[in-house]
């Protein structure tokens, strides 16, 4: 609704912006930094600029329609949580039924842009990766079971078999390991960040392990998943499929990843107070971004330099 004394052009402007918001633009960026990368590992090149940009573009729809799903399903918990009661379907920027017109129109867009611009699998996938985030995750698991950001997680593995589908209109498996890399990754990323909104957790009765388990219990947990995504990750390898650059700036960065898990659980077995715990895990949180940048750089550039390691 246009508020009293508000401008047309700044109406418009605060309706665009809270439906940009739906789509959660971070959570979009992220999956793409993996979807480029995994593109030219699979081709071993540069594939065709349009059959990029097509998967991009379709990938970030489906993406953003998932994401916008979920802000219409979750609406009425993100009124009870302090991180997100300003966003557009509690404020009002946005109708209900707006945001329900406006997920289904991204859905059908981006299937449909990943059906002409590349392959009827890639698009099956596309479908996949939308219905596991809104019904698997969003509608079953999130207020069901600690364990919903596990499984639920599932939805943000799919951008790299997407990637790998629409290169080489099959699922082969390096598409397969970087799909168990970035499921491993899931907890140990998301997890610090429930440790940090325990209470918005626990006001809105949603069973994040961080809401619902102690610090020590959580970070045991995040230190076992952050050696199986690096351990994982460094597959690739051995199997086979990667060169120099992959295994090195994986080694590196993992290990950088794992000590860093290793530090918030020794301040956690310290039973510090909330503040420097959660000081700690939001680092945790952010490295684990900067951790599978890292590696999905790496596994772009490793094509370009020689051979991989062990010839497959």
């Amino acid at each position: 609704m246009r508020q009293p004394g508000e401008s047309a052009g700044a109406y418009a402007k605060r309706r665009l912006n809270g439906f940009i918001s739906l789509t959660k633009p971070r959570v979009v960026e992220l999956l793409l930094v993996t979807t480029l990368p995994t593109m030219i590992f699979a081709q071993r090149g540069f594939p065709d600029i349009w059959l990029i940009l097509s998967t991009m573009v379709g990938g970030a729809l489906a993406a953003a329609a998932a994401s916008s799903f979920n802000c219409y399903i979750d609406r009425d918990i993100d009124k009870v949580m302090d991180r997100t009661k300003t966003r557009a379907l509690v404020t009002g920027d946005v109708t209900d039924r707006e945001a329900l017109v406006f997920s289904w129109v991204l859905s059908i867009i981006s299937i449909a842009v990943l059906w002409i611009g590349t392959n009827p699998l890639t698009a099956a996938l596309g479908v996949v990766a939308i219905l596991l985030y809104v019904v698997l995750y969003t509608l079953i698991l999130k207020r069901r079971t600690s364990q919903n950001i596990v499984w639920g997680g599932l939805a943000g593995c799919m951008p790299v078999l997407i990637a790998w589908a629409a290169v080489t209109n099959k699922i082969e498996w390096p598409a397969i390991i970087l799909f168990l890399i970035i499921f491993l990754w899931t907890p140990p990323h998301y997890w610090p960040l429930s440790m940090k909104y325990q209470d918005d957790y626990q006001h809105a009765d949603v069973p994040m392990l961080g809401a619902i388990a102690n610090a020590r219990t959580v970070s045991v947990q995040v230190v076992l998943y952050a050696w199986a995504t690096v351990v994982c990750s460094l597959l690739l390898t051995p199997l086979g499929y990667a060169g120099i650059v992959y295994t090195v700036l994986g080694a590196v960065a993992g290990a950088w990843f794992i000590y860093e898990s290793h530090v918030l659980y020794r301040e956690a077995q310290r039973d510090h107070e909330p503040k420097v715990i959660n000081k700690k895990a939001m680092k945790v949180f952010g490295i684990s971004i900067t951790y599978l940048t890292i590696l999905f750089v790496a596994l772009a550039i490793d094509p370009f330099v020689g051979q991989p390691l062990f010839g497959h």
